[in-house]
């Protein structure tokens, strides 16, 4: 996660700093994209909203360290890389870069949905 001024190539405000709780994933959409941002360890994530086994938001699921968990059959998914790490879930989902804009909760959480790895 860097820090950066909002007019910097294709990133979108998703969301600010303090409606993300840490350890609970918070739903947004990005350009029409669902996003599901997480606070874990100290980071923020903007992974993909959907589960790539099921058509199932993420969001709604839990997140444990760097992972969050699809609530329907258990999928987790490594919040920085997107792979899908146990069964039934056999394919990644795309992450997206995050970057704040400005400090403390007010801060803007932007995202470059341009520009998934």
């Amino acid at each position: 996660m860097t820090a950066a001024p909002a007019s910097s190539g294709g990133w979108r405000r998703a969301c600010a700093v303090a409606d993300v709780p840490a350890d609970v994933p918070l739903r947004v959409e990005v350009a029409g994209v669902p996003v599901a941002i997480a606070r874990a360890d100290g980071e923020m994530y903007a992974i993909y909203d959907v589960c790539s086994h099921e058509n199932i938001a993420l969001s709604e699921g839990e997140i444990d360290g760097t992972t969050i968990e699809c609530w329907l059959h258990g999928s987790r998914f490594d919040l920085a890389t997107g792979a899908a790490l146990n069964l039934p879930a056999t394919r990644a989902v795309p992450v997206y870069p995050v970057m704040l804009d400005g400090v403390g909760p007010d801060a803007g959480v932007l995202v470059d949905i341009s520009a998934p790895s």
